[in-house]
């Protein structure tokens, strides 16, 4: 920073004569040092100091000794021959003056060392940024869903086209065909890898055992065709929150599940119903238990920052799930009141047009002939809004409340770590009692042993703490992570739903815009 700053405008403020000789006194005790000081500057050229800024008998009193102009922390390790000057001076030094015999220095000050402490600091940053940024793309779509077999054995396929520039692929453009139980193998899958490792793992959509009756019934109706879609939509926000995340993205589990042809190994714990379903049922109470019972102390530790940020972040999570599905059960009103509205507004245009086709008067009959027609463009139009609520915002609602639920689960693996490593502590400390007493009663045969649980104990205590740290240090990356991406996502969906909605609000205008001038002729 010290090298951006010009120097002051010695020459403009000052007014030095020539027969003025700065350094009379030093010149006259060091015949060799230079006769004054200068400091060069490419580009207002060198300028003297005034004679009222320094003292010249204290500069060079040490015999050529390196001037510290440094501020007062610098002081105390200036040699004793040399006095710094009372202001501090920027240091600045020409390419020119080093070829040449070397003047009087000056030291770096605390602001050059401030500088390069912040560049540095920038540096690390902008990198981490870099790090961050991906220049490849992988954009997935799932459609085409198809029933295959019949009867109770009948289940839904669906079609995944996956175009990328990752180079791990091997190739740039692949469709394959996979089952709803593939996409819940391959959740569980990374589940298991990286949860307890501290990454946010997205949700896969829940199994529907109604929904699924239905369509192995052959009912073909239209909340089985509701349904498809619904579990097509979630199953592609799925793929796509997944290849979003730069880890999971690369994981050989994901990649073969979007390139390997043919059908992947059965997921065979993936059903509502199963024993694992059961287990899996279980292990959710007893882990709820376990997050209400234990709590955890992080006050013996010199991390109270650390720990503060946890805690008010998991205040914040909680919150923000119980204002979520507060927002999602007003948005689900809001969906069965629009269809509701659609489903009337139907109705509404048949009554009118079997009365216009009643009605004698010819004016009058064509006027309702005409509300008919634009009743039933209002009834698509509310029931296109009635899609929108629901597959715009209220599915997005219905993500992010499952996504806290992996957040939650990550804190909750941090938890587990805290336990362990605190259990060691414990643990370690009964073993070295027990050594001790063993010491005490002069039983020198079991002190081996007992030191060998030790030392296995204090390893197992220092393994507990490293995965401690990393798990905290990842899920804070994590969770910045995703909260960049909420806020990402939630910008993106409200502008696209309020534009939509204004598109059916000028579309309502421009119907009834039309139908006035038939309701106006009728006489």
């Amino acid at each position: 920073m010290s090298d951006d700053r010009e120097p002051p405008p010695f020459e403009e403020y000052y007014s030095i004569k020539d027969e003025d000789d700065l350094f009379a006194d030093a010149s006259e005790t060091k015949k060799e040092e230079p006769a004054s000081l200068v400091l060069n500057d490419e580009s207002n050229g060198p300028a003297s100091l005034p004679e009222t800024k320094l003292k010249t008998e204290d500069l060079f009193a040490g015999g050529g000794t390196e001037v510290k102009l440094d501020s007062d922390a610098e002081e105390t390790e200036t040699p004793p021959g040399a006095q710094p000057a009372g202001s501090s001076l920027p240091s600045v030094v020409s390419e020119s003056s080093r070829a040449d015999e070397e003047p009087p220095r000056v030291g770096i000050t605390h602001t050059s060392t401030t500088s390069t402490t912040m560049s540095a600091t920038t540096t690390k940053q902008v990198k981490d940024e870099s790090e961050e940024e991906d220049p490849y793309t992988l954009e997935i779509k799932v459609c085409e869903p198809q029933r295959m077999g019949d009867g109770m054995g009948a289940y839904m396929v669906y079609k995944v086209i996956s175009k990328t520039t990752i180079p791990a692929f091997r190739k740039s453009s692949m469709f394959v065909l996979r089952r709803f139980s593939d996409f819940l193998g391959l959740h569980e899958k990374l589940a298991l890898k990286y949860i307890h490792l501290g990454r946010i793992v997205p949700p896969a959509p829940e199994k529907s055992v109604i929904g699924m009756t239905k369509i192995k019934m052959n009912k073909e109706e239209s909340g089985s065709v509701d349904f498809i879609e619904r579990r097509r939509c979630a199953l592609e926000r799925f793929l796509v929150r997944t290849s979003a995340h730069p880890v999971l993205r690369m994981d050989p589990d994901f990649r073969d599940f979007l390139e390997q042809d043919g059908d992947l190994p059965r997921a065979t714990s993936t059903s509502a119903l199963s024993g694992a379903g059961v287990l899996r049922l279980f292990h959710r109470v007893g882990d709820a238990v376990e997050k209400i019972t234990y709590k955890m102390d992080e006050t013996d530790e010199k991390r109270e920052c650390f720990s503060q940020w946890f805690e008010d972040k998991q205040q914040q999570i909680e919150s923000l799930d119980t204002q979520l599905q507060k927002l999602h059960r007003s948005v689900e009103a809001l969906v069965q009141h629009r269809r509701e509205l659609s489903l009337t507004t139907g109705q509404f245009a048949k009554s009118a047009a079997m009365l216009g086709n009643a009605e004698e008067h010819t004016a009058l009959s064509r006027a309702l002939s005409q509300l008919a027609e634009t009743e039933e463009k209002v009834e698509l139009l509310h029931k296109d809004q009635a899609d929108q609520d629901y597959y715009v915002i209220s599915e997005l609602l219905k993500d992010y409340i499952n996504m806290i639920q992996s957040v939650k689960e990550v804190f909750h693996e941090r938890v587990k770590c805290y336990r362990n490593w605190k259990d060691a502590e414990v643990m370690l400390a009964r073993k070295r009692e027990n050594k001790a007493r063993l010491e005490v009663a002069h039983k020198t045969d079991k002190v081996p042993q007992a030191q060998q649980e030790i030392t296995e104990w204090e390893q197992k205590m220092e393994k507990g703490q490293e995965d401690f740290e990393k798990i905290s240090d990842m899920i804070r990356k994590e969770v910045k992570r995703f909260e960049k991406c909420r806020v990402t996502d939630f910008k993106t969906v409200v502008i696209s739903y309020l534009e939509h909605l204004m598109e059916t609000q000028q579309k309502l205008i421009k119907h009834w815009e039309a139908f006035l001038p038939e309701a106006k002729a009728i006489v």
